[in-house]
């Protein structure tokens, strides 16, 4: 894949970009040379392969769209940082529009140890965005309690090992559909309960018992499959 720099600019075919300094950075680091085909995103969606010329590209032709046709939005427990930041990696490489930190009964870390986090998050995010080949940069929400993340619009699944799944359904492309994991030590009754009250889907991710990391991980990959959103 070629060298991608993001700029926040309107982009356009025949459109002459100037990187900002950090870009201009990353251009050094990874050693462009003058002449050399890049690829410009914005963050919203939109790229562009250019030419680079001393920290400026000039647009030629739209890059492949490489975003997912189903707005899939992940509400992820908040677990051990360090797995939650791979989940943060991952659900982006995977599409995701969105990832809610979730704050549910048996999420074990205080909230001062997650508090302040959200630029290293986002960065992490920015970082996934530009390895994988999107254009658009997914939202990080501020954390969320479950009770909240239940009564969002769309399509909500709620994935447990141990309930039997929903019956299955179509899934419709312009409807957004939300993915609750949960943390190590599972859902909660309650938590259960007032899922079936807002009219959640419950399903199953095979006949092991995964880590919430890897659950995260599978269920954004089993979803986006079901819709060919690689």
């Amino acid at each position: 894949m070629r060298h991608r720099f993001f700029s926040a600019t309107d982009l356009a075919a025949g459109a002459l970009v100037t990187l900002t300094s950090d870009e201009r950075h990353h251009a050094r680091v990874v050693r462009v040379r003058d002449g050399e085909e890049v690829e410009v995103f914005d963050g919203r969606g939109a790229g562009f392969f250019g030419v680079y010329d001393d920290g400026t590209v000039s647009l030629t032709t739209p890059a492949p769209d490489r975003e997912s046709p189903v707005d899939i939005h992940l509400a992820m427990a908040i677990i051990n940082l360090e797995k939650f930041e791979l989940v943060l990696q991952k659900a982006t490489e995977l599409g995701v529009r969105s990832v809610i930190p979730m704050v549910t009964e048996r999420v074990e870390l205080r909230p001062e140890r997650y508090r302040g986090k959200q630029e290293r998050w986002r960065k992490i995010v920015f970082e996934a965005v530009k390895q994988s080949g999107r254009a658009r940069i997914p939202e990080l929400a501020e954390p969320t309690d479950f009770a909240d993340v239940v009564t969002r619009d769309g399509i909500r699944i709620l994935f447990d090992a141990d309930t039997p799944p929903s019956p299955p359904t179509a899934q419709h492309p312009n409807i957004p559909i939300t993915l609750l994991i949960g943390p190590e030590g599972g859902w909660s009754d309650d938590e259960l309960r007032a899922a079936r009250a807002e009219a959640c889907r419950f399903e199953q991710l095979g006949p092991r018992r995964l880590r919430a990391e890897t659950a995260a991980i599978v269920a954004c990959a089993i979803i986006a499959a079901r819709s060919a959103g690689f």
